[in-house]
């Protein structure tokens, strides 16, 4: 298995203990009792501390992936980026954009239809996790299938 397959193996994995580990954490603090700024204020700092908790914790895991990846292997990390990679870096990232934009009209949509402001925020909060899988695992898909 190629460095960048393992790369996208422990991105997709990060991304589901991230999530899990964050939402179980948020879940039991909702406040509950329909669309009081208690609960405007709740969604707005889930996402918010989500996004940074996020990026953090893969910028930590990406780190300790090369760490590990190195002491293990002996091989340094690839110093440069092919056309493959490129290629499949943008397909990744079509298709991560692609999920995150439906989630979003979904949002949008649930919103005209009168729901919950707890269902937009519930539908963008999936489409960002969604679509942060769907472009792990297209790169692992391209890494291993080819282009």
């Amino acid at each position: 298995m190629t460095y960048q397959e393992k790369k996208s193996i422990v991105s997709l994995i990060s991304a589901i203990v991230i999530f899990g580990l964050y939402a179980a954490y948020m879940v039991p603090r909702y406040p509950g009792g329909g669309d009081s700024p208690e609960t405007l204020h709740y969604w707005g700092s889930y996402v918010l501390l989500l996004t940074l908790f996020s990026i953090l914790a893969h910028i930590a895991i990406g780190i300790g992936f090369n760490i590990v990846y190195r002491i293990t292997t002996g091989e340094k990390e690839p110093s440069f980026q092919d056309e493959l990679d490129t290629l499949i870096g943008l397909r990744a990232f079509r298709n991560s954009f692609f999920v995150f934009v439906i989630g979003f009209l979904l949002a949008m949509g649930a919103l005209v239809a009168d729901q919950p402001l707890r269902v937009m925020f519930l539908l963008l909060i999936g489409s960002g996790f969604v679509s942060d899988l769907t472009g792990s695992v297209t790169r692992w898909y391209h890494y291993r299938r080819g282009v």
